[in-house]
């Protein structure tokens, strides 16, 4: 049998073309499949992608033909002496922009023939050179190129088609790049134009804003799901809150009653709200605790947060502690549950507002790439700016750890007063109790860890939009108390035996969690760190390496599996009597299998044949032997 000429080697470094486009970059050969015919690269971005031979180019030949097309002028075609404005060059600072054009681009070259504007399509080559490259090419050539772009100015012809190619620099913050852009005509002969940054700049004025530039899948059911979740996941919030006040709470009694109108709003609930907001920000910007720096962005930067999450929380257990000495009645809370969630219901909207409104003015390397699809509703929804921030006070990072979490402790306190008054105990009871310890133990450990948050997919992937703001705000605090709030009334009395089973069983479950987490979180910090010397890892055409020992040698989310033995562990207390105290262990259950899913996709796009052999490696995903 005939083996199939590889035309290409590993390690070549070629051009190739972008999926979907006409945009040719750098890229960097990994392998070749003798069965698909395909080549594994991967661009400088990190993104790895497999190309026919068609859609790769040497990069010698590709400049060479460039140049050498630049040259071929036919002085007999040089009729007009009107200058054309392409050749104008200008200092640019957007990458950014340039690729947006590249990609949609439109012809704005004027031609002198008869005055008249031809409106081809051009086909766009992108190959970023470094400035060194560019110099070390052209510095033979230099005074006589020069000679010849003056003489052409004022002596030559500028028909749209007969124009060189430009020779253009931009200058970006840290490196200047070369980009050429052919011109694609009926005929179908390429020919090169002229094209300057500010003539991007014009044309991504006119395509950049219905454009999207979306590098990610679109996730939860794409545009048509954002439309379901936006209206199904208000109103399951609203149907957990309405049951779980039922004196028999059994999914046998659905839809619960509804209430009178005027019972959803109280003008007191939303002042309540708007102070506990307010007092956690005031935590937060307080000159106390630690400054951590987040992960790396697309940009470089690294950005700057005030991790005293521990600090804020145990102000704010002093705080209510103080209230309570003072005759607070907190159970206020219990008996307005409904009008609570409504009021942090109404403030998310609002703010999921403010944040699309701010993202359609945010530079685009600031926007999150799986949130900028172009459609409103989507965007919306999953969140277009990755990191909103006010001067220093980052909103994401605040709302996940502060409000919602501090909060959720916060109703369960109150759920053990409320359970003693309608119950008439001096004493909260074993299950109110155990349910309270757990809980409070997993938030007060997720903030004294709470530089670990810094490199999970919420920060570093997820926008910051509706479905953050709400799931911060209203999910947590009003879902994940519903084990107290049904222990109100539904009172469930657990034997020594039981509640040391829980206990153990609960103390495995946060061990795994922690250590697993802590373990990843110093590994992504620094990977060369002599601690983590024993750890084995699968390195990656990226850079960056995959764990694959410790508790990662397991299953590929340890942490997922810690999470879900401690939700039992919350849940065992309430018994079996009604399926709804279950609610969180059943949703956390779908929650990190998408999570999963969503993880597998993305690692498979940027780490490519590395992951395969990952997965091979750690055969199981969450659950050893199960899953």
């Amino acid at each position: 049998m005939k083996m199939p000429v590889v035309k290409y080697q590993r390690g070549d470094k070629v051009m190739g073309r972008w999926p979907g486009s006409s945009l040719y970059y750098e890229v960097k050969v990994l392998s070749f499949d003798t069965t698909s015919q395909l080549y594994t690269v991967i661009y400088k971005d990190g993104t790895e992608l497999e190309l026919k031979e068609q859609d790769i180019k040497s990069a010698a030949g590709f400049q060479t033909r460039s140049r050498s097309r630049s040259r071929s002028r036919s002085p007999g075609r040089r009729r007009s002496r009107s200058r054309s404005p392409a050749r104008t060059t200008r200092r640019s600072s957007s990458r950014t922009a340039a690729a947006v054009a590249a990609a949609a681009i439109t012809d704005s070259a004027p031609s002198s023939r008869r005055e008249t504007r031809l409106k081809d399509t051009l086909e766009v080559r992108l190959s970023p050179l470094q400035l060194t490259e560019a110099a070390e090419n052209n510095s033979n050539n230099k005074h006589e190129n020069l000679e010849e772009k003056q003489k052409e100015e004022n002596n030559t012809a500028n028909k749209v088609n007969e124009q060189p190619e430009a020779k253009v620099e931009t200058e970006p913050e840290r490196n200047q790049a070369r980009y050429n852009l052919r011109r694609r005509r009926d005929d179908g002969a390429a020919r090169e134009v002229a094209a300057t940054p500010e003539q991007l700049e014009e044309v991504v004025k006119k395509v950049a804003a219905p454009a999207a530039t979306v590098s990610t899948p679109l996730d939860f059911g794409g545009k048509m799901g954002a439309y379901f979740w936006l209206l199904f996941l208000p109103a399951w919030v609203l149907f957990l809150v309405l049951q779980v006040n039922l004196v028999d709470p059994s999914l046998a009694n659905f839809p619960p009653p509804l209430p009178p109108l005027e019972a959803f709003w109280d003008a007191q609930a939303l002042g309540f709200v708007i102070l506990w907001i307010v007092f956690q920000a005031v935590l937060y910007l307080l000159p106390v605790g630690k400054v951590s720096e987040g992960m790396p962005l697309r940009s470089g930067e690294r950005l700057k947060y005030r991790t005293n999450g521990f600090f804020s929380i145990v102000v704010s257990a002093v705080a209510v502690a103080a209230a309570v000495y003072q005759g607070v009645d907190l159970t206020y809370i219990h008996s307005h549950f409904l009008q609570l969630t409504m009021a942090t219901f109404l403030i998310s909207i609002l703010l999921s507002v403010y944040l699309y409104v701010r993202s359609r003015y945010a530079p685009t390397e600031q926007l999150a790439l799986g949130g900028n699809s172009g459609n409103v509703v989507y965007d919306f929804f999953k969140g277009r700016e990755l990191n909103p921030r006010i001067k220093d006070f980052d909103l994401k990072f605040f709302c996940e750890m502060r409000p919602g979490l501090i909060g959720w402790c916060l109703i369960n306190f109150a759920m053990a007063l409320a359970e003693m008054k309608q119950q008439r105990l001096d004493a909260p009871s074993n299950s109110m109790i155990l349910v309270n310890l757990f809980q409070l133990l997993y938030v007060a450990d997720g903030l004294w860890n709470e530089e670990a948050i810094l490199t999970t997919m919420d920060l570093m992937h997820d926008g910051f939009g509706f479905m953050l703001a709400f799931g911060d705000l209203v999910w947590v605090p009003f879902t994940y108390t519903l084990q107290a709030y049904y222990l109100v009334s539904h009172p469930n009395p657990l034997s020594l035996p039981a509640v040391t089973a829980i206990v153990i069983l609960k103390l495995v479950g946060f061990y795994i969690f922690r250590k697993s987490n802590s373990e990843k979180n110093a590994f992504r910090r620094n990977p060369s760190d002599p601690k983590l010397s024993y750890l084995k890892t699968i390195p990656t055409a990226t850079g960056k390496s995959l764990l694959v020992s410790g508790w990662w040698g397991v299953v590929r989310h340890p942490n997922y599996l810690g999470d879900l033995i401690m939700a039992l562990a919350w849940s065992l207390p309430c018994g079996f009597s009604h399926l709804l105290p279950w609610y969180y262990m059943i949703y956390f259950i779908i929650l990190l299998v998408h999570r999963d899913s969503r993880d597998m996709s993305e690692c498979r796009r940027k780490y490519g044949s590395a992951w395969d052999e990952y997965c091979r490696t750690v055969r199981y995903r969450i659950i050893p032997r199960v899953y």
